[in-house]
């Protein structure tokens, strides 16, 4: 694993209005990773919510400054047009800080939709790449499995299944050190031909694409150590996400009832259960270093994220990411008989 080498500190801009817990959470996020990460922290968004909760904080001599924007977007609201009639807004705003410069790095909370808009506006996709995915671990379960795509995309067509099994299989070889990571894909059945017909074609296009395919993989094989790199489109990735969050919580809720609050076995569900909000995923695609994490994140998971912005930073890994992917796609649009 090689590690860049840099003399000053990375530059992280945070959207401090994004999230369910904004401005609260992320501000003590920021102050905690400047502190623990070493890094120089740009909060984006009202100047006076911002700093009445820095006024809360002990974070003198930190390097930490207040950029300010107007306006935030919700989740739900259509990313597109409430990027051109907020263009001040808290995530439009940090993308900027990026794209000129100012920060290497974005980190935000809130709207995964306006934040893979902006980002895309302002950063571009790598070549080739139609859309941008998010993925990475998402439970502690399988801490080194990574799963393409967890939402970014509702309905993708075959060819860009293949696009996110070449960018998972990069961040698990640089940031999870897997060598040559397996790469699974999601279906019904571990059977060739077994899925819908997006899977049946997405399966040649795997398997010849140079990457260790090891074929189908049902769900229950995500625990059972089958693949390193899962893919499926976003539909299936969150819907797989949201359930696994429930389900922890459930289990959590039931052996409470009868073991006690106490238990480690519970506690132990319910760190499975926040699982998604200890850290934030990388929105892979884009030409810059950018974290989205979950709406509910704490100041803890805050921090995670950030630290894993700066990771991603350190490795190198959108050049990576880009190279693996161009590798890839050259492959599948060679003649059958060279391959």
């Amino acid at each position: 694993m090689s590690i860049v080498k840099r003399s000053q500190p990375y530059t992280v801009a945070l959207d401090a209005m994004g999230g369910d817990l904004a401005p609260a959470e992320p501000v003590r996020g920021a102050i905690s990773a400047a502190k623990e990460h070493g890094v120089r922290m740009l909060l984006v968004g009202d100047p006076a919510a911002i700093q009445a909760e820095l006024a809360k904080l002990e974070h003198g001599g930190l390097p930490l400054e207040v950029v300010a924007s107007e306006g935030v977007i919700q989740e739900g609201e259509p990313s597109a047009r409430s990027l051109r009639t907020k263009p001040k807004a808290s995530i439009a705003v940090a993308t900027r800080l990026v794209r000129e410069g100012k920060a290497d790095a974005l980190v935000t909370m809130g709207s995964t939709g306006a934040a893979m808009a902006a980002s895309v506006l302002a950063f571009g996709l790598f070549p080739g790449l139609e859309r941008p995915a998010l993925g990475g671990p998402f439970i502690s379960l399988i801490p080194r499995t990574t799963i393409m795509d967890l939402g970014a995309q509702i309905d993708c067509r075959p060819s860009q299944l293949l696009s996110f099994a070449a960018l998972g299989c990069t961040f698990s070889r640089i940031f999870l050190e897997i060598p040559n990571p397996r790469v699974g894909l999601l279906s019904v059945g571990a059977e060739v031909g077994k899925g819908n017909r997006q899977v049946q074609e997405a399966y040649p296009l795997l398997k010849s694409s140079g990457l260790n395919f090891v074929g189908n993989v049902e769900g229950h094989e995500l625990f059972l150590d089958r693949a390193d790199v899962v893919v499926c489109d976003g539909f299936v990735g969150n819907v797989l996400l949201k359930f696994t969050e429930g389900l922890a919580h459930a289990a959590a809720r039931y052996l409470q009832s009868s073991l006690g609050p106490d238990s480690p076995a519970v506690r132990r569900l319910q760190e499975l259960a926040s699982a998604a909000e200890s850290a934030g995923g990388p929105l892979f695609g884009v030409n810059a270093a950018v974290i989205i994490g979950h709406g509910r994140s704490r100041a803890e998971g805050i921090a995670n994220s950030i630290g894993r912005a700066k990771a991603l930073l350190d490795l190198a890994l959108v050049d990576a990411m880009r190279a693996q992917l161009e590798s890839v796609l050259q492959r599948a649009d060679r003649p059958a008989e060279m391959k």
